[in-house]
């Protein structure tokens, strides 16, 4: 077994044509310019990859690139998320053959009210520790309206040993690192936050050890995180205080639009669509976007100029 993953491994966005057609030469490009910002791996097909919008082939087309693209240039986590345990365990296979060195999953949902017991949640995640010999990350988030107790957490980290990686990302994301932590104690190898870091600093105080942001900002992210890690935090309050701005824009106002944006002014893509239902980002809001970017300096903002 290796090192724990730490750092920052942000989520590959999808970009797609002007008419909605996937762009794979763009997603080259995406990826590219990732690995330019100086990440510590990614995470492809997630919510902010616009996964909930994909088809299942177009899935297959895009883990297959992803992972060819990248040839063990960095570490890749796989989203494999299904509300059945069967396809979860299909997924999660297909990408360990891929070469993806963690799967990461959401507790089964369907909606708004298909939902796992306790019990189901955990025989999900037994069933996906026994299919593979990669690490497995739980994604505890709003989204899938799932109530992941920390009993619940700290069972499955004591008792499944590949499940050892925890994205939280709920309300009160620090308190609720801070109890698994003690919880569960060394059965958690990899404490994450998420939600584009708006907590992050916090979360990092609360003992988490790396962060699962968007492809926006990592460059000016990661040093918030090593520089913690590294016992520094007055470096780590100052970094942090410098992007928050940025940050809350992105979460508040932005979501996934805010990295295809600059993205695309940056020339890493030629078009910033997203598929519908999701609206395009208005004009002042995008402004807005450009301009704090062009303040920070931005790698993705200049990668294609």
């Amino acid at each position: 077994m290796g090192a724990p993953y730490t750092g920052i491994f942000p989520i590959v966005p999808t970009p797609f044509t002007e008419t909605g057609e996937l762009d794979l030469d763009g997603q080259r490009r995406v990826i590219d310019c990732m690995i330019d910002q100086g990440v510590d791996g990614v995470c492809i097909l997630a919510n902010y990859s616009e996964q909930f919008l994909l088809s299942d082939a177009e899935r297959e087309i895009l883990q297959t690139l992803c992972m060819e693209h990248i040839d063990g240039r960095i570490p890749v986590i796989a989203t494999c998320s299904h509300f059945s345990t069967r396809i979860s365990v299909e997924r999660c296979r297909r990408a360990e053959v891929q070469g993806a060195a963690m799967v990461m999953m959401m507790p089964p949902y369907h909606g708004a009210l298909l939902k796992a017991s306790d019990e189901g949640v955990y025989e999900h995640f037994a069933a996906l520790a026994g299919a593979i010999d990669i690490p497995i990350m739980i994604q505890d988030a709003p989204l899938s309206g799932v109530t992941l107790s920390i009993p619940l957490l700290a069972r499955i980290a004591r008792e499944l040993d590949q499940v050892r990686y925890f994205k939280i990302e709920t309300p009160g994301t620090a308190a609720k690192l801070r109890t698994l932590i003690a919880a569960a104690g060394a059965h958690i190898e990899g404490p994450f936050d998420g939600e584009e870091g708006i907590t992050l600093l916090a979360d990092l105080d609360a003992g988490a050890t790396g962060t699962m942001t968007s492809a926006l900002a990592c460059e000016k992210i990661r040093p918030i995180v090593i520089d913690h890690l590294a016992g520094d935090r007055p470096a780590a309050e100052a970094g942090y205080n410098r992007l928050l701005p940025l940050i809350n824009l992105e979460n508040r106002q932005c979501g996934l639009r805010a990295c295809k944006t600059v993205m695309m002014q940056g020339g890493v893509i030629k078009s910033d669509a997203v598929r519908h239902p999701i609206p395009s980002l208005d004009v002042p809001t995008r402004e807005t976007l450009l301009r704090m970017a062009r303040a920070l300096d931005l790698i993705a903002l200049k990668w294609g100029k």
